[in-house]
């Protein structure tokens, strides 16, 4: 059979983009499906934009401490239309970007949604074509509760695009979303309420990075109500809005930001209809190379929820089309992927938490280093760093690292190198501390 395209892909986000990309230059027919805009959630609504929020709310607390470090400022005052405009123009930037790239490798785009109407067939907008292989990266949408009244909140997506900053915000959720949304807007002023429906933050992390995130964010003045699962939302005669929980409490905010999740972005692409089993929170089960049970249809990235990471989508879109398109074969390692919540401060984390290791190694040596980064030493601040790192008591290996403190993402980067390369904690003692350095704490833990 002879098909209009080698390589159709759903989705034009870092995963979708990357294996397309590749796909061309091994010289197969490309085409590419989106419709709302390339570059997908972590360039347009996502991470990169998050981030720039992050840096910008960071000044709030520079700018106090520079008074400590001799400068003198008068005043002080921060428009939220000037941040979220600069920051929305250079997501429209990097949206040219992503395009431009497309088009330089031959990828032809469709600004549409697609759908897949049959094996090895697509429908994209009035029309229908044929490939080879298809590749769904639609990636995850934020998850809204099924309670009366969810609409009156807002989700991530929405985040970037208010008209004026709320007095009070209530964000309900315990991940990193909740966490980063929860700095942005503490320090840009807004009265900051943190709703959980468990007891503890950012499940999975290592408990005492979490632990400490909760006491710096609380001396921060955000709030914590622990054991509030929301049950229903109504808005109140002077326009606010009033969140009623399961145990019989209310919050009330001007703004909800549900931060629960997201959910694989699965749902009206087809894929029931060809007999596809799909899990129960929409995820597209695939093997090890990315490939369902159908021989011609591939997932990546967030829609298979198997780690909700930009380069993990990156990563198992391009070994894909290596693989269907004459590139070298190689697989993606799930396996300790650094990860890192850009809080205030962030937390870094890769490989084993104390007590996963303590549960699946039985020996375990644990070393850590407690201070106060230098900066806010002179600038007064009682806000200290925490250093971890997990060993496994038998190998002398380092399974695990953890860190919460200003620039952890960026140090835990070099050393996740380390505890990918199975280095010892010997190994990491004979290197030269850079002194003086928040990361030469790394090196100096006894």
């Amino acid at each position: 059979m002879t098909f209009d395209y080698d390589y159709f892909v759903i989705g034009a986000g870092s995963g979708g983009v990357r294996s397309s990309r590749i796909a061309a230059g091994h010289g197969a027919r490309v085409a590419i499906a989106e419709e709302y805009r390339v570059g997908g959630t972590c360039v347009i609504r996502g991470c990169v934009p998050k981030k720039l929020l992050v840096i910008g709310a960071h000044f709030a607390e520079d700018l106090e401490d520079a008074r400590r470090y001799g400068w003198t400022i008068d005043s002080k005052s921060f428009d939220w239309q000037t941040l979220r405009d600069n920051v929305l123009a250079d997501v429209d930037r990097l949206n040219s970007a992503y395009q431009t790239t497309l088009d330089s490798h031959g990828v032809e785009t469709f600004l549409d949604r697609a759908t897949i109407t049959g094996p090895n067939r697509v429908r994209v907008g009035d029309r229908e074509v044929t490939a080879a292989n298809i590749l769904v990266a639609t990636g995850a949408t934020p998850s809204i509760p099924d309670i009366p009244g969810a609409d009156l909140g807002i989700s991530s997506n929405e985040m970037f695009h208010l008209d004026a900053l709320p007095k009070r915000a209530l964000i309900v959720g315990a991940g990193f979303i909740a966490n980063e949304f929860a700095g942005i807007l503490n320090q840009l002023g807004v009265e900051v309420t943190l709703a959980v429906r468990s007891g503890t933050l950012l499940r999975g992390w290592d408990n005492s990075l979490a632990d400490r995130l909760v006491a710096i964010s609380t001396e921060k003045g955000i709030q914590f109500r622990f054991h509030h699962e929301p049950a229903s939302v109504e808005k109140l005669e002077d326009g606010s809005l009033r969140m009623h929980c399961t145990n019989g409490k209310a919050l009330d905010a001007d703004l909800i930001l549900w931060a629960i999740g997201r959910t694989p972005n699965s749902r009206g692409l087809g894929l029931e209809e060809l007999g596809l089993a799909l899990k129960p929170n929409g995820a597209i089960p695939v093997d090890a190379d990315s490939s369902t049970t159908l021989p011609w249809l591939h997932a990546v990235g967030d829609v298979t929820d198997r780690l909700q990471l930009t380069p993990i989508a990156i990563r198992e879109g391009h070994a894909l089309a290596d693989r269907l398109f004459g590139g070298p074969v190689w697989r993606v390692d799930h396996d300790l992927v650094p990860a890192a919540v850009f809080s205030h401060p962030p937390l870094a984390s890769v490989g084993l938490s104390e007590s996963e290791a303590r549960t699946r190694l039985g020996s375990v040596r644990v070393f850590t280093s407690d201070f106060r980064p230098m900066k806010n030493v002179l600038a007064g601040r009682n806000e200290r760093a925490l250093y971890k790192l997990v060993v496994d008591g038998a190998t002398d290996q380092v399974v695990g690292a953890h860190m919460i403190g200003p620039d952890a993402p960026e140090i835990l980067q070099a050393l996740a190198i380390a505890v990918k390369a199975g280095l010892t904690k010997a190994q990491i003692d004979q290197t030269v501390a850079l002194h003086p350095t928040m990361s030469e704490e790394l090196v100096l833990m006894r």
